[in-house]
Parts: structure tokens; sequence; C-alpha cells
């Protein structure tokens, strides 16, 4: 397929943004057309507004786009405009639904609308038949375009092997606790005297992610209504002195009794669904078992297909629940704009975004 599809960037210069902005420039399916920024950046060529936080430059072509206020009168082009939306959220619980009700197909990373019942809360790995809301979100609202959402980094480290167990033995209970890295408090983030040396046992918000957006995940679509997974599930999130990758630790009640080594078997026999094999930047391993006590770890395995695998590993009995596993993604790419861009790809392989200008 010829790079046919123009996108625009909602938030271009923030963290997230910039990711967006670096995956897309070599992207086989999109281009960025357009960009947006804050007031202070507003009008002035990208590569002069932004703070650029990444390894590498700024992709030459977008360097030079003038970065435009957030507005509906963006001018994308292509039959389906498409925004990739980095904003903020109280940003995004403003601007969203304006893009979705002027025709937008708003792909987003951003936390406003991820827990709405007609909003997808996608991964193409795990539930991308939950594309099927799309048409009645559009009724309900009455709105041309529509909205679909990427998880909580830290919910997207533990979904996966929850997934595949779910999908295999029945999944009842879980109990998670996860370890994330730095660069999911964005820049500058957290003060290097609060978190060298040191664990914080708190991240704002991100223990009720993690206990509710996995029951969406999970969740069943039917007649365009959205069914819940029956699945309890504590959390306690920290924050720790690594830079990328959030690992977790979780323990799991299942439907029924399992062997550890059946359990292993279920997570390395996994296949993704076939609609996956049309993304052009899918990975091929998208799950990854190791055998290896000591891993995985976020130094070694945080980059796993160019930061788009689940990597698991610890597969053990436990004894206060049935089994315990420990599982690691890198937070800004799969956790963020990797999986976002991955959302777009499925969306134009299930046609609700329209190729062509």
């Amino acid at each position: 397929m010829e790079k046919i599809i123009p996108v625009g960037i909602l938030g271009a210069t923030g963290t997230v943004g910039q990711r967006f902005v670096q995956l897309l420039a070599e992207h086989p399916w999109f281009e960025v057309a357009a960009i947006t920024g804050s007031q202070r950046t507003a009008g002035r060529p990208y590569r002069e507004g932004v703070n650029w936080k990444l390894n590498g430059d700024i992709p030459e072509a977008v360097g030079e786009l003038i970065v435009q206020p957030t507005d509906t009168k963006l001018a994308v082009g292509g039959k389906t405009p498409v925004v990739f939306s980095a904003l903020p959220t109280a940003e995004a619980r403003e601007w969203e639904p304006q893009f979705a009700a002027a025709g937008f197909a708003v792909i987003t990373n951003a936390s406003a609308f991820r827990m709405t019942p007609d909003v997808p809360l996608l991964i193409p790995e795990v539930n991308p038949a939950h594309t099927s809301l799309i048409p009645a979100q559009q009724a309900n609202h009455g709105w041309p375009g529509f909205i679909v959402a990427s998880p909580n980094c830290s919910t997207t480290s533990v979904i996966l092997p929850l997934k595949v167990w779910q999908e295999a033995f029945g999944l009842e209970a879980a109990v998670i606790t996860t370890l994330q890295a730095i660069s999911g408090a964005g820049y500058p983030g957290v003060s290097s005297m609060d978190i060298l040396d040191n664990v914080v046992p708190y991240i704002g918000g991100e223990d009720a992610k993690l206990e509710n957006e996995p029951k969406k995940l999970l969740g069943a679509a039917v007649n365009g209504q959205l069914q819940l997974a029956a699945v309890k599930i504590g959390a306690q999130a920290n924050r720790v002195p690594v830079f990328d990758g959030h690992l977790a630790s979780v323990s799991v009640k299942l439907g029924r009794s399992v062997s550890v080594d059946e359990a292993i078997a279920a997570l390395e026999n996994w296949q993704p669904p076939a609609v996956c094999r049309q993304l052009p930047t899918a990975p091929a391993r998208p799950l990854i078992y190791h055998h290896d006590p000591a891993r995985p770890q976020p130094r070694l395995d945080r980059d796993a297909e160019n930061g788009l695998a689940w990597s698991v590993g610890q597969v053990r009995e436990c004894g206060a629940l049935d089994l315990r596993f420990v599982s690691i993604t890198h937070n800004t790419l799969r956790g963020a704009a990797s999986g976002a861009i991955l959302n777009a790809e499925l969306l134009v392989a299930q046609n609700f975004v329209k190729r062509g200008g």
C-alpha cells in the first residue's frame, strides 16, 4: 500500500506527540500532514517550537510544518480525516468530541474517554472486534467521525497474558503490582530528589486505571454494547528509577485448576488474531515467554520487537491464588504512540478509515 493516508497530530510538541512524529516519519501507510501545539508554539515551524527529547533528529518534513492551534478546521485531508491525539486529559475531553463531530477519526492516547461505554478501548492483539462499537457511538452522538482510545501504559503491560489465560482457562481475579518507569510521567517528570535511591508507591489515578481498564479490554462487544468482563482486580502502582519499561508482577485466580506447564504452553502457543497479519507494524512475535528465571527485565526486554512485544516470565504457582507471572512492555511505544498507530492500522484494515485522497 502506498503512503496515501494523511494524518494530523494533536499535541505534537509533547512527549507522546514527539513519539508520534518520530514513528510516523517512515510509516508505509500514513503521512503527517498537520500538527497542533500550544499557544507558545503555534504559528512557528515545528523544529523551532518543539523541545525535542528523543534520540535522533526531528524528521525533516515534519520539522518544516507550521504548528497550528488545536481546532477542528485543521486541514488534514483524506476520505476519512485522521488525527492522533496526544493532548493532555482536560484538553482531550474538550476537543476530541469536537473532532469526532467534525468527521475526524480520533485515535487517542489520552485517558478522557477510555471508560466511556461506546468508545472502543483497543489493542489489536487483544480485542479487535471492539471496533464494532463505532457505529453505535456515531449513532448515539450524531457524529460522522468517532473516537478510539488506547489503554493506559500500565494496563497494557499486563493485558495480553491475562487475555490468553482468560480465553484458555477463564479468569476470575487478579492482583497487580506494577514497577513503572519514570518516562511514564512525561517531561520533566519525577524530580530526581524523589526518585533516585527510592520507590514511590503512588501514581495518581493509576491504581483505578489498572483495576478498571482490563475489565473493558477483556469484555465483549455485543450488538453495539459493551459487556465488561466479570473479573475482580486489585492493583498497586509504584514509580521506580528505571527510564523506560513498565514491569508488573501479577497473581491470578483462574476459572479452573491449571498446571504451570499448561499455563506456559498456553502463552507459548497463542497466536494473534488473523487481522494483525494485515498491519504493517504489528510485531512478528507479540508475546515472548522467557524460561530464564531472571527475566523479563526492563533493560533487556523493553525493546523486543521494536518495543511492541510483551515479554513474560516467572509463571509459578501462587500461594494465595492460583498462578503468578511477570510481564513487561515498553511504556512509550507499545503503551503509548506505537500502540495507537497499530490501532489506526487496524481501523484501515477494517475499513473504518478509508484509503485514498
